[in-house]
């Protein structure tokens, strides 16, 4: 029997799919990393225990661990496994990146009772070693920085916000200090004028490398360009998704059926166990659709009567 090929003996061949991964993956060694901002911990499947600093030095010593065998597991823990991901791409060694929910799952299933930075290394290490998963190939650097001045203008929108309720508390006031609203409002108009610019920096990057997709979105009626930009650069231009199943999955809007033979059948609800930022996003497009668009607002009305129906 060859690896990968399925049980031999008679003509009724059955696949198995854990015998086909063990196979598969009996020459790569996982080396499992909880990393946090200042160090990580490393547990390769010989069992061997490594911790380093989260800076280029150790980075490069980690690497001298590594051979084109080699396949590294990390959980996507904020920004701090950022650096170290794209350090081993660039080195060509195979790099997962999962996601924690999934790793958590994975270490309840196992009732572990341990939870140290040495044991979480160990039971990333575990899940490399049981579960089947997709290597990351990380953003371009266009992407890189459109995510980032996107996460500026969220944070200069939140300024904004702050500013505009500061200065209608100041105008109620009975003797507002004009200092402190002249104070206010030039902050105000100079926080606008740098989201202003970065949002045409971020069409400019945007339009560079999508605007095929861009001008397809825009042609929806009642989605704008801000929301365009916003999906795409969410999606990477819907790049990382083979079908609507998968973008479903990433944004948590996959309903889940929660029933059974003896218990009350619960009525089916979205996951929202993905990309909050993404699923808002597409929440307010839908009803913006609702209104100014024609299908959209007929599927939504079909909905609504049945719904009503069912009630009486």
């Amino acid at each position: 029997m060859r690896p990968g090929s399925r049980f031999q003996g008679d003509e009724n061949t059955v696949d198995c799919p854990f015998l086909n991964h063990f196979l598969m993956n009996k020459d790569i060694k996982i080396f499992g990393i909880d990393i946090s901002k200042d160090t990580f911990d490393v547990m390769d499947s010989d069992g061997n225990h490594y911790q380093f600093s989260n800076n280029l030095k150790h980075f490069l010593k980690f690497l001298k661990l590594l051979d084109n065998h080699s396949h590294c597991v990390m959980e996507a823990t904020g920004y701090y496994h950022y650096q170290l991901a794209y350090f081993l791409l660039e080195h060509n060694i195979k790099v997962s990146v999962e996601n924690p929910l999934s790793i958590k799952r994975f270490i309840q299933m196992k009732l572990s009772k341990i939870k140290t930075d040495k044991s979480d290394a160990k039971m990333i290490c575990l899940y490399g070693q049981q579960v089947d998963m997709k290597l990351w190939k990380g953003s371009s650097s266009n992407q890189l920085e459109c995510l980032q001045m996107m996460s500026l203008l969220d944070i200069y929108t939140k300024q904004s916000t702050a500013l505009k309720n500061k200065i209608q508390i100041n105008d109620v006031l009975s003797n507002p200090s004009k200092v402190v609203l002249k104070s206010l409002k030039q902050s105000l108009k100079h926080l606008h004028k740098e989201m202003l610019s970065i949002e045409e920096k971020l069409t400019v990057l945007v339009k560079s490398e999508h605007q095929q997709t861009l001008t397809k979105l825009e042609s929806i009626p009642g989605l704008g360009r801000k929301t365009a930009i916003m999906l795409i650069v969410m999606t990477d231009g819907f790049t990382r998704f083979e079908n609507s199943s998968q973008l479903c999955s990433f944004s948590g809007l996959t309903p889940v059926i929660r029933q059974s033979e003896t218990s009350v059948r619960v009525k089916a609800r979205i996951s929202k166990k993905g990309n909050t930022k993404l699923r808002n996003l597409l929440f307010m497009c839908s009803l913006t659709a609702c209104k100014y668009n024609k299908v959209c607002r007929e599927i939504y009305e079909r909905i609504t009567k049945a719904r009503v129906k069912n009630l009486h």
